[in-house]
């Protein structure tokens, strides 16, 4: 009850970014339900599908920084309204595609476009601004776990209307969908007219150097780097586990409830972690995310499938899944101030989306390559307990920003 009479007065911008952010981010994730009979309808390999999520990624990724940046000079509201657009169009593109170039176009082009206007770093740097430093931490994950609520639903549904009247009225269902971010984003936008707080450290002028001077910070390019590596394991799940799972002769229908169960358990994950990051080490929090990530890929994919062993590896994978957003942008915005925050977590952001890429792209390849998905989950086990390990041992680091003295 204090929580909610804290955050009163910007419980709109709140509900705004969290219902902008759960149907972004809820429907690209759902979009492997539909590659099965997709691919097959419109004569289409699964690498060429997978390639136009791997263009998604992309531009979302590398558009992130300058959304970002954008948000300064003209505010969020007219940046995530035309991202709200921008998503409409491009489910519309996927509905009609009739081959590569309609896919590419809607599922990959537009797509990215809009969530680098609507997806995690814009909604948590919007939700960071209505409220304390004390609370920041812990709205992030209330924030993040609504994000998690969107592939609840729409896997599920998208697999319903799927199987039920074909691939297009799926696709249709998430173009209706997604008109829900239009009000969404109107009411987030609110955020524009509160003022924006000091940074403690001091901050740039200019976005050119104010990205200078956080990369020359070593923890925030040591985290950047390591956000590369959760890109590579997440979209790698959310693409190919449908096609894992029909590659084992599973029921169709378990995929859609591995990803609606990644989705609840997102939801307990992104609570915790907002929560432990306002009262523990962030970056080390991060490091244990992507050590606990890889270990539950070796398990899982050692083992032979079964829709019960399915079902817990993505309770698994969920409860880690987007623990890292309050982190990373909590860190940022404490280390950096609010005024970039947006901006810097788009830079960290494009190393994710690179990772992203080669999740999607790659584990594609290696299957049409192999004709199974085992190679792509070493790479993934190996490189995600590296960079565990790597952002753990310099969490222990001073976290102070460069030229900002050492308290006595």
């Amino acid at each position: 009850m204090n929580l909610l009479i804290a955050l009163r007065p910007g419980l709109p911008i709140l509900i705004g970014a969290a219902l902008m952010l759960s149907v972004s981010m809820g429907l690209r994730q759902s979009l492997g339900v539909f590659m099965p009979a997709l691919t097959q309808d419109i004569g289409i390999s699964v690498s060429q599908f997978t390639l136009a999520i791997a263009v998604q990624n992309l531009a979302w990724g590398f558009l992130q920084p300058f959304a970002g940046a954008l948000a300064v000079r003209i505010g969020y509201r007219p940046l995530m309204m035309t991202g709200a657009v921008l998503y409409i169009l491009g489910m519309t593109l996927l509905c009609l595609a009739q081959g590569l170039l309609g896919v590419i176009l809607g599922a990959g082009v537009a797509i990215g476009a809009a969530m680098a206007c609507n997806g995690s770093a814009i909604a948590m740097a919007v939700a960071s601004r209505p409220v304390s430093p004390a609370l920041r931490s812990t709205v992030l994950g209330i924030v993040s776990a609504a994000g998690s609520l969107g592939a609840l639903m729409a896997a599920p549904i998208g697999q319903l209307l799927s199987q039920a009247h074909g691939w297009r009225v799926g696709v249709g269902g998430f173009v209706v969908m997604a008109l829900i971010i239009l009000p969404a984003a109107w009411y987030a936008g609110r955020v524009d007219a509160l003022p924006v707080p000091l940074s403690p450290h001091g901050e740039k002028d200019n976005a050119p150097d104010m990205a200078r001077f956080a990369l020359k910070h070593p923890p925030f390019a040591v985290m950047t780097l390591a956000y590369f590596v959760c890109g590579m394991q997440l979209v790698f799940l959310t693409t190919h586990l449908p096609s894992y799972l029909d590659l084992c002769g599973m029921d169709p229908m378990l995929s859609a409830q591995a990803l609606g169960m990644i989705g609840g358990f997102n939801v307990l994950g992104s609570l915790f972690f907002g929560w432990a990051g306002g009262r523990y080490n962030k970056l080390l929090l991060l490091g244990g995310i992507y050590v606990l990530r890889s270990f539950g890929l070796a398990w899982y994919f050692l083992s032979v499938p079964t829709p019960e062993n399915t079902l817990v590896f993505a309770a698994i994978m969920g409860f880690l899944w987007l623990g890292v957003a309050p982190l990373v942008t909590g860190y940022i915005g404490e280390t950096f101030g609010l005024r970039w925050q947006a901006m810097l977590g788009g830079i960290a952001f494009m190393s994710h989306q690179l990772g992203s890429f080669m999740g999607a792209l790659g584990g594609g390849l290696v299957f049409d390559a192999m004709g199974s998905y085992n190679r792509a989950v070493q790479v993934g086990v190996l490189v995600g307990l590296l960079a565990g390990m790597l952002q753990m041992a310099f969490a222990l680091r001073d976290e102070l920003p460069p030229g900002q003295p050492r308290p006595a």
